[in-house]
């Protein structure tokens, strides 16, 4: 089974082809789909391309169609998570074809039933897999500054920042004091108001926001919840709020990184976390871990490897080799990226790892 990097390359790869002509196929087979009632399909698309009026077209979708059929008997059965097909001529030179046919186990199940003669391969049933399903809202708060983001996978973006004017505290006595202090709460009050309709207008139809998140300094996000006037509908969906010493992008890092009771599901907190225990047992106990291509091969073959950690960087052969010695002895294998400070680091021993079962002798 493939994971989301390999379906990103793919949907890069396939994404280069142009057909001269609708000379490009595609069929796209659900998951739990008959192959034997794609393969009929496909007889019949014989029949229709016969009246393709261009020979040249037709030879090269008829070719296709023949190369896509043949392929088809190879395959025993349906995979777990149905099944891309992908065929045509992808030559740059006239007169000159080049038929290649591609399958493709995508990560996810297979909704899509589809088949199609284009100039291009349809791609979006494939890269709407690569979507991330749900994003968090961030909003980190204080006094003079408020910073508004989004956790979208493992990646936080920066939407809105705000500034508020509000001076800070007087040290006068008497009436103006008090005039001061009655300004000052009015300025604060305003500048909340105008974070809560920022927050709104960033996250009201946002389909994908599973929660938002709130953090600051002190009092200020209580305070802000208190006297924001949030629309009700938003605020039902704040799911924490973290004390923080920023409210800038930095305070937009710690509110994540606080709020892993919350988000012990999102990639990037998974993907911290994995690091985060490989690293230490480097550190701490060494002989539970290894690294490195040759260190990891030799503990695969000796059946040790518990857990296979892979960077997103490393070379595609390699994650490919290394995933099916993983699974041929029922490890288990995690993808990381280099979005974090632990994935660059991770990548800078060289982007392979595993945490073992037992200790081996590598040396």
């Amino acid at each position: 089974m493939t994971d989301k990097v390999d379906l990103e390359e793919f949907v890069q790869e396939m994404e280069k082809y142009r057909g001269r002509h609708t000379e490009l196929v595609t069929v796209y087979v659900p998951q739990g789909y008959s192959l034997i009632n794609i393969a009929k399909q496909l007889e019949q698309e014989k029949s229709t391309a016969m009246n393709i009026k261009s020979k040249t077209t037709r030879k090269n979708v008829l070719d296709a169609l023949e190369r896509l059929t043949r392929h088809l008997k190879l395959i025993t059965k349906n995979p777990e998570n149905g099944l891309a097909l992908f065929a045509g001529n992808i030559s740059d030179n006239e007169g000159q074809p080049q038929i290649e046919v591609w399958s493709f186990e995508p990560p996810k199940p297979m909704k899509a039933r589809l088949y199609r003669c284009d100039q291009e391969f349809v791609l979006d049933p494939l890269k709407e897999m690569l979507e991330v399903e749900e994003v968090y809202g961030l909003v980190a708060v204080e006094i003079n500054e408020a910073t508004i983001g989004l956790l979208e996978g493992k990646r936080i973006e920066v939407l809105q920042k705000m500034t508020s004017g509000v001076p800070g505290k007087t040290e006068k006595g008497g009436q103006s004091a008090a005039r001061y202090g009655r300004i000052r709460e009015g300025m604060k009050k305003e500048f909340y108001r105008r974070i809560a309709e920022a927050v709104k207008n960033n996250f009201w139809d946002m389909k994908k926001l599973k929660g938002i998140l709130v953090g600051g300094p002190g009092p200020t996000k209580e305070d802000f919840l208190k006297e924001g006037q949030l629309v009700t509908s938003l605020k039902e969906k704040i799911l924490a709020v973290k004390d923080i010493g920023y409210a800038d992008e930095h305070g937009l890092e710690l509110l994540v990184e606080a709020s892993q009771d919350v988000l012990s599901e999102q990639e990037i907190i998974k993907e911290k976390k994995i690091l985060d225990d490989f690293l230490t047992k480097l550190a701490k106990t060494p002989e539970k871990v290894t690294y490195g291509l040759e260190n990891v091969k030799k503990a695969m073959e000796a059946g040790a490897v518990d857990i296979l950690i892979m960077s997103n960087k490393l070379d595609k052969k390699y994650r490919k080799e290394y995933r099916e010695a993983a699974e041929n002895i029922s490890a288990k294998i995690e993808i990381v990226s280099e979005e974090t400070e632990e994935g660059k680091q991770f990548s800078s021993l060289g982007g392979i790892a595993a945490i073992l079962r037992f200790e081996v002798h590598l040396k």
